[in-house]
């Protein structure tokens, strides 16, 4: 059953009454979530299957998970974990609602904040915009365990202000030249505005094991030699048909079918370990904010 903006913020109240606390002193005893931005260099990696697999599996584990599509205007999220949100991150910019009302059940209980379709306001927001939606999205970290952010393909504002302002970062990519050298790209401006950023690189739809290690191995070998560093290796997703088939049903293939090649392989990048570690000393939206200026 498709969850309603006010149930979400019945759920939500649910967790603050199950914990014995009210929000303030939620917010004031317990850290803020841990963030992690999810980003490619240029579409089609099949960056928002793994993101919304990513999600689906920490929640198993019983955390409260939120998913952020911030591919604002272009949003498929929603699609992928087959949810139907009344309200977006647009309305959320424009004042329509909170962000705790634009959020919507998914899969294992976890959280979405849809990015929309085909939001104007969302194509191209300029600084000022972008500050307050950040402003307005920095409660929502005291509710959750874990913020998963999907981000559009490219290196906008929005973007470079995430990074900025994360400890940790996946890169999805796959084989082919013209993504490799977008994903460094990305990988280089992170590493600019963020030097202590942690950075994994995941090669995802590759047809064998041994093509994804000669595409890792030519990225990390350019980003040693020209940048110094390299970012983690985190592991290969292969293109496989149980993908396309959770995509037409509108279930992440993790749960669709858990036993396909990918699914084990999205269950592993799930499972890579500074996602447990992804906490800074300030809250993410506040650094975010401060990147914009």
């Amino acid at each position: 059953m498709i969850e309603t903006p006010r149930l979400a913020l019945g759920r939500l109240a649910k967790y603050r009454r199950l914990l014995g606390l009210d929000k303030e002193l939620c917010q004031r005893e317990r850290s803020e979530a841990r963030v992690v931005c999810i980003a490619s260099g240029k579409g089609g990696t099949g960056k928002s299957v793994v993101a919304t697999n990513l999600a689906v599996q920490r929640a198993a584990q019983g955390e409260r998970v939120l998913l952020v599509d911030f591919d604002a205007g272009l949003a498929n999220a929603h699609l992928l974990l087959g949810v139907a949100p009344e309200y977006d991150l647009g309305h959320v910019l424009e004042g329509v609602v909170e962000p705790s009302a634009a959020l919507v059940e998914g899969p294992n209980g976890l959280f979405l904040l849809s990015g929309g379709v085909g939001r104007h306001v969302l194509i191209d927001p300029s600084r000022r915009q972008l500050d307050q939606l950040f402003r307005v999205l920095r409660p929502l970290e005291a509710e959750f365990d874990l913020m998963i952010i999907d981000h559009g393909a490219g290196l906008g504002f929005a973007t470079v202000a995430h990074l900025a302002a994360t400890t940790t970062l996946l890169v999805v990519t796959n084989h082919e030249v013209t993504a490799l050298s977008d994903s460094y790209a990305l990988y280089k401006r992170a590493h600019m505005v963020n030097a202590s950023i942690r950075v994994g690189l995941v090669m995802n739809r590759v047809p064998r094991e041994d093509a994804a290690a000669a595409a890792w191995e030519r990225f990390r070998g350019a980003a040693q030699r020209f940048l110094g560093h390299a970012p983690e290796w985190v592991g290969w997703v292969p293109t496989d048909e149980a993908v396309v088939r959770s995509v037409e049903a509108r279930l992440p293939v993790t749960l669709l079918d858990p036993a396909a090649p990918a699914s084990r392989a999205l269950s592993s990048v799930a499972r890579w370990g500074p996602i447990d570690h992804a906490r800074s000393a300030r809250a993410f939206y506040e650094r975010a904010r401060t990147a914009l200026k």
